[in-house]
């Protein structure tokens, strides 16, 4: 074991007790409306992570990347759903992936997309909120036209899959039940649509994690897809999915400077370790870059990063009054706007347990 205040800056550091904590919440949520969770690994894209949240089983999971998918199918994990919309130049990568014994299913939203892929699971994407790509789950013809096109082809239209991301856009937790239940309804009339014309669509693909937390029923559905949960955010906090405190994952940062008559404190960390997301700034409160904590997790009443340049972070006090006195080196955790893309910025996880000592170092990857 170290010391975070020995380790060098920036880096990423993650409590290992909240992640099991977030993790153990949702999956009884999920056990208790009898639909199993299909973990979305793009969040943490490590496999130690993974095993904590599904407890060590090589469970279902889903991916963002074709990285992914080798990677995690490199640790043990055989039925892997690849969440984004499938081009044929990675035909070959996937088939090779498949020869080695992957149950890879894919996705596709268009006739043309559906053309020249053979061989595979695939489902048809739905669009139940208009957030993203997606077939209109009323639209049974193009829905038919899609799986006569895969079947043609030789795959299997294997069911939907829908992603009601226009949760995160939510200006409360009654919006996001809403929405939960719109997202159920139209993967379930898509699914109803096409085994009306013939085609058995037995899976039925839904997530995101505020409308996996706040779901009330899952009639008709056979899994749920979410990531973000196992570390949460700021933008998570900011629509009432989680409290500051469930956030799991920050970025240990120093102070390395003082401008007294901008009212402001220089830290090492810019975007380059907490990224350019601002998903915080169409919320009720804007958290700039990230909220400001003590080395213990705690956060420093009012003190956020303000602006970011590449290698400088500028830490202000919301309100433009005086910050408190910091000295030069002080270690700080930044709690990041967006999970995925604040931990994308880093090659490990330094990992804790709930206090300041790192107990495990555990490598993530990035790239496609």
């Amino acid at each position: 074991m170290q010391p975070l205040d020995n380790l060098d800056t920036p880096c990423l550091v993650l409590d290992r007790g909240r992640v099991a904590v977030n993790a153990a919440r949702l999956r009884d949520h999920l056990a208790g409306l009898g639909v199993p969770l299909r973990l979305h690994v793009k969040t943490a894209k490590c496999a130690e992570v993974a095993a904590l949240v599904l407890q060590g089983e090589k469970a279902p999971i889903t991916v963002s990347t074709l990285k992914e998918a080798e990677q995690f199918f490199d640790a043990g994990y055989r039925d892997i759903l690849y969440a984004v919309g499938f081009e044929r130049h990675k035909l070959a990568r996937a088939q090779a992936l498949a020869r080695r014994g992957a149950k890879l299913t894919l996705l596709v939203d268009s006739v043309e997309g559906a053309k020249g892929i053979t061989g595979f699971p695939v489902l048809i994407e739905i669009d139940t909120d208009g957030h993203r790509a997606g077939v209109k789950p009323d639209d049974t013809a193009r829905l038919a036209a899609i799986a006569r096109a895969l079947e043609a082809s030789g795959c299997s239209a294997a069911g939907v899959l829908t992603h009601a991301g226009g949760s995160y856009h939510s200006a409360n937790v009654a919006e996001i039940a809403a929405i939960a239940g719109q997202e159920r309804d139209g993967a379930v009339m898509a699914a109803a649509a096409l085994r009306r014309t013939g085609f058995a669509a037995p899976v039925v693909s839904i997530g995101s994690t505020p409308t996996a937390t706040f779901a009330s029923g899952m009639e008709g559905v056979t899994e749920v897809r979410a990531g973000v949960f196992v570390f949460f955010d700021l933008v998570m906090a900011g629509i009432e999915v989680c409290r500051q405190e469930d956030i799991a994952v920050s970025v240990l940062a120093t102070v390395i400077g003082r401008r007294a008559d901008k009212g402001w404190i220089l830290v090492d960390a810019g975007w380059m370790a907490l990224s350019r997301d601002r998903g915080t700034a169409r919320q009720r409160v804007d958290q700039g870059y990230g909220v400001v904590c003590d080395l213990d997790g705690v956060p420093i009443a009012d003190l956020i990063v303000t602006e970011a340049n590449q290698e400088h972070g500028i830490v202000a006090r919301r309100d433009g009054g005086a910050p408190p006195e910091l000295a030069f080196g002080t270690r700080l955790r930044i709690l990041p706007n967006h999970a995925c893309a604040t931990a994308a910025q880093h090659e490990r996880y330094h990992v804790v347990d709930g206090g300041r000592e790192v107990a495990a170092v555990w490598q993530r990857f990035g790239g496609w």
